[in-house]
């Protein structure tokens, strides 16, 4: 099982390509940034109920974040977690995955997800009662840009005819697709265009689900959860249940209460590993 870490990347806390450096140089296999294009100041309540939190109205860029990133590193893998992909253009969207992972020499992960800010949606012209079957469609017309040397696509939201699109990504056939969520169709998206699922940490019911995952899919479906706390017994119930990759979140701050963070999470990988 890998161990990575996630943090919103803010413009008053460490910087992209520093925490990346950081990360990288302790171990870890993994760093995963977030995404909001802005936030209505009048908008869907945060999941849970509380205030929303600071870091949400603060964040860089995604694809700058994740491009300063894999600039100050060579082995870290960096994903997006996730990539609000129902609030963008599909065909910018391939450009930009395909350009980072090229660059990278491959070490992108592609997370995608539609989110839960209803107004944040519809400020980009996105209906959120056809949101998944957007996501759906963007997903499958930036995989044909990606594999294909004129690709098109016909659908029912996205529609484009033949087109020419290089680089194309230096993972074949494209980087892996990691659907977030936990909702109620959550595994059939999965099923029909993810590589991995990768859904919010919850100390029971999405064991049970990757379970049935698991026994409904045809492929080799890896799991993966983000959000998880600094306890090796956490550690243990998802290696057991089969999880290849677990993230823990960091705090965005600047770098002294992020290495204390890390001396957190490292203690608790050693207890788990025995090292």
């Amino acid at each position: 099982m890998e161990f990575g870490v996630a943090i919103f990347p803010t413009h008053d806390a460490i910087r992209p390509g520093d925490v990346a450096r950081l990360t990288e140089d302790r171990g870890h296999e993994s760093l995963f940034f977030p995404e909001h294009t802005h936030i209505p100041v009048a908008h869907t309540p945060y999941p849970g109920g509380e205030p929303l939190p600071h870091r949400y109205v603060h964040t860089f860029d995604l694809f700058v974040a994740v491009t300063a990133a894999v600039c100050a590193t060579s082995r870290l893998r960096v994903g997006s977690g996730v990539c609000l992909l129902i609030q963008r253009d599909p065909i910018t969207t391939a450009k930009e995955v395909a350009s980072v992972d090229y660059l990278s020499g491959g070490r992108f992960e592609f997370g995608v997800g539609a989110g839960w800010n209803r107004e944040e949606m519809a400020n980009h012209g996105t209906d959120p009662r056809t949101r998944m079957a957007l996501l759906r469609e963007r997903v499958e017309a930036m995989k044909a840009i990606w594999t294909s040397d004129e690709a098109s696509y016909s659908g029912e939201f996205v529609r484009f005819g033949p087109l020419w699109s290089w680089p194309k990504p230096a993972q074949r056939p494209h980087p892996p697709v990691i659907v977030g969520g936990e909702g109620p169709t959550v595994l059939d998206r999965v099923l029909a265009f993810g590589d991995a699922w990768m859904p919010n940490y919850q100390p029971s019911g999405i064991l049970s689900r990757a379970a049935e995952l698991r026994s409904r899919a045809e492929r080799r479906v890896s799991l993966q959860v983000m959000g998880i706390p600094a306890d090796p017994k956490a550690f243990e119930e998802y290696a057991a249940a089969g999880f290849d990759r677990v993230v823990h979140w960091l705090p965005s701050a600047g770098r002294g209460v992020v290495e204390r963070a890390l001396d957190g999470y490292e203690a608790a990988i050693a207890e788990f590993t025995g090292g």
